[in-house]
């Protein structure tokens, strides 16, 4: 889909940005920057869209976002801002000076920089030190606060700690009337996934007839609605499984299929797995990306 251009923040006599947000919601406008996103979430849940991914988010999580990759959080419903905290470092890639990616000892970061570009969750060792160093980085000043950057960086480059997010990277223009179309679809579908919704509501919504929208969707997203209405069902699906406090029977109503063995064909192609399978996987602490 098109996302929406958003001019990050730096503020002034300073080469990067980085702010510890407590008590803030998420802007849910689904944008790029060209600054890398260093994001780690201290507190909340929720559903995130990186790229072409569509996956829940909760305490703990520990993500590198390339430039211009598009992405958007958005927090559980019924959740307040209280139940939101996060630490966020935005930084352009040269950021440390032009000839810092240039030098022989430094050959790691622009490998780091072209990975990212498909989003990493980082995990390990690796997480728990950068954590670290990020709490220590947001009180930081002058050489300390790049020496705090650049330690983030060396770790970074150097692990084998993570896993990709987005199966490409993907970056577009759009337009300020693209943007509210796609968004408002992403909002109606976010609140009313647990209902029957047919492709005439969701046309409605983008003012479109129903082959248009699909057409539109189809371009804008490389896939379809229905598709793409399957995939928040499934991570929906996931979260209530891994908080195991519903059978799986009632979760498949809950998250809006029909009947039980349509929603097993669709967890298992969205998964690769039974919504047993995942269960068991996470709980031994081995669960793979939930799409």
């Amino acid at each position: 889909m098109k996302p929406h251009f958003h001019k990050v923040p730096i503020p002034s006599r300073t080469s990067f940005s980085i702010r510890h947000d407590k008590d803030s919601a998420f802007g849910t406008v689904w944008h790029y920057h060209p600054e890398l996103e260093l994001h780690y979430l201290v507190k909340g849940k929720g559903v995130r869209f990186i790229g072409d991914n569509i996956s829940n988010f909760s305490d703990g999580e520990l993500i590198l976002l390339g430039e211009n990759l598009p992405h958007t959080w958005r927090v559980e419903e019924g959740a307040s801002n209280t139940s939101v905290e996060v630490i966020i470092i935005h930084f352009l890639p040269h950021c440390l000076g032009n000839d810092l990616l240039q030098l022989p000892e430094a050959y790691l970061i622009p490998k780091l920089y072209e990975k990212a570009k498909r989003g990493l969750i980082i995990d390990g060792e690796a997480r728990e030190e950068i954590i670290r160093l990020m709490h220590s980085a947001v009180n930081a000043q002058n050489l300390d606060r790049l020496i705090a950057l650049l330690s983030i960086l060396k770790i970074l480059a150097e692990t084998s700690e993570y896993k990709t997010i987005a199966s490409a990277h993907a970056f577009y223009k759009s337009n300020d009337a693209e943007t509210l179309r796609l968004n408002k679809i992403y909002e109606y579908t976010l609140a009313n996934y647990r209902n029957d919704i047919s492709l005439q509501d969701v046309a409605n919504i983008a003012n479109l007839g129903i082959t248009s929208f699909c057409r539109y969707f189809k371009l804008m997203t490389k896939k379809t609605y229905n598709d793409f209405l399957v995939e928040i069902r499934i991570s929906q699906a996931c979260r209530f499984l891994i908080e195991d406090k519903m059978a799986t029977e009632v979760i498949c109503f809950e998250c809006g299929f029909n009947n039980v063995s349509n929603f097993y064909r669709h967890f298992k192609k969205v998964t690769d797995m039974t919504p047993m399978e995942y269960k068991r996987r996470y709980l031994y602490k081995t669960a793979p990306e939930l799409i």
